[in-house]
């Protein structure tokens, strides 16, 4: 019995028109903002509230102490006044003791710059990176991840590979990695930790790899810490207390780490984070950085070439607010991690959900440990790729992105991401889920 003959719980003919007037071709290829387009409009027509997992966006209320600060600077006028390209002084030394007291590693604040999202520093990253070295014309993207760094590297017209590590954890990671580092025309490679969609998280014997083989061939590791200390099964949490957020900095000191305020401190709408360049980086010179910037000196690159031509600045009273999230956290009166646990209790219980409906954890653990429960998980059904199952479920309210648009090659999968999902919903999930179940199981 096909689903057009069945009761589900959209609409099966409003979910089909809104499919067909936004254009949706191949729904597992499409990028999350027109996923979001498509579900806003069939909640629109249909009247119906999804069960909405489709958008990495923070729900819960921004961090109190960022909001505050902002407002005090706003009324001190700072929105008339351009900030400075490399950043405010107090949100720097903030940041350079953050990365002190919560990553353990030193880092001047002259090497920490203030981007317009963490996308805004890999954006800089990749511009700058591949003009330092002729030779060196190709980015790496350890898989999956972000989709949109797939595609600036595209609308930059710049060279890329990649791979998924599902297959090569531990230290399967050594072999593939020296395999694509050997060739040397890698410039950088680019991952999240914890991991954006799978919500893997690197051992230290794996960032112990990575970084080793990086500065065996001079490749810069860009990190992605969007996540900052969102692995609940440490608590990363203390000031000065390991454990610390796990990192490639331990192993390198050649790298960029980006550390974003929207989910870690929930303050996603202004837009903020921190693009940290390690001090032997930030001085290191590369004569043919002279082509393109005044002066061969990459973090002077950086900030007076390429941020400057990107957007000459970050909202001013938006680094006031990150410098006093910093500086509570740093000053132990602001215990970010206890705040956002929220996710992953809901992840726990959410994962649950699917499982008991014939669901399975796609990505389910680091090495040998069962994987954490986070911000998002990655699920799959049997008989169905993740293009067909992404789609059949907007007929039961769920939404979420196809893993294929990710790098992955698990291509059964999608991803749910769970901070817009209210515990209040829980029930409907549950009623959704159990009826999918029973309309598909003997298909």
């Amino acid at each position: 019995m096909s689903l057009q003959t069945k009761s589900t719980p959209i609409d099966y003919q409003i979910v089909t028109q809104q499919i067909l007037e936004n254009k949706m071709e191949n729904l597992g290829k499409a990028s999350i903002r027109e996923i979001k387009k498509l579900i806003d409009d069939i909640e629109k027509a249909s009247g119906e509230k999804f069960v909405r997992m489709e958008m990495g966006i923070p729900g819960l209320p921004p961090t109190k102490v960022g909001v505050d600060a902002e407002i005090e600077a706003l009324k001190k006028g700072v929105a008339s006044v351009y900030p400075d390209i490399f950043g405010i002084q107090p949100l720097k030394i903030e940041t350079s003791r953050f990365v002190k007291l919560f990553l353990d590693i030193d880092v001047s604040p002259e090497g920490c710059i203030p981007t317009g999202g963490s996308t805004m520093g890999s954006f800089a990253s990749f511009i700058t990176i591949h003009k330092c070295n002729p030779l060196k014309y190709v980015s790496l993207l350890i898989d999956p991840g972000f989709p949109l760094h797939h595609q600036q590297l595209m609308v930059l017209g710049q060279r890329f590979e990649s791979f998924d590590v599902y297959n090569y954890r531990g230290e399967k990671l050594k072999d593939k990695l020296d395999s694509i580092l050997s060739k040397g025309n890698i410039s950088c490679l680019l991952y999240s930790n914890p991991n954006n969609p799978s919500w893997i998280c690197f051992t230290e014997r794996e960032l112990k790899i990575i970084g080793e083989l990086c500065s065996k061939f001079d490749v810069i590791p860009i990190e992605d810490l969007a996540y900052f200390a969102m692995d609940f099964r440490r608590d990363m949490s203390k000031p000065g207390v390991p454990p610390y957020q796990p990192t490639v900095a331990k192993y390198t000191d050649t790298y960029i780490l980006t550390i974003s305020s929207s989910k870690a401190f929930s303050y996603a709408g202004q837009r903020t984070s921190m693009m940290i360049i390690s001090d032997k980086l930030f001085n290191r010179r590369y004569p043919s950085l002279k082509n393109f910037y005044s002066t061969d000196i990459f973090g002077h690159s950086v900030i007076f070439g390429t941020i400057y031509a990107i957007c000459a600045g970050v909202s001013h009273s938006a680094q006031y607010a990150l410098a006093a999230i910093f500086k509570a956290a740093n000053d132990g009166k602001l215990n970010f991690v206890e705040e956002v646990k929220e996710y992953g209790e809901k992840a726990k219980i959410m994962k649950k959900l699917f499982i008991d409906n014939g669901f399975k954890i796609v990505y389910d653990k680091d090495e040998d440990e069962p994987i954490a429960d986070g911000f998002y998980f990655t699920f799959s059904y049997p008989g169905y790729t993740g293009e067909e199952l992404l789609k059949e479920l907007l007929y039961y309210g769920i939404s979420a992105i196809s893993l294929s648009i990710t790098g992955s090659e698990r291509l059964e999968g999608i991803r749910a991401c769970v901070s817009l999902v209210q515990r209040s919903q829980f029930p409907d999930l549950e009623y959704r889920l159990k009826k999918f179940n029973a309309d598909h199981k003997n298909f």
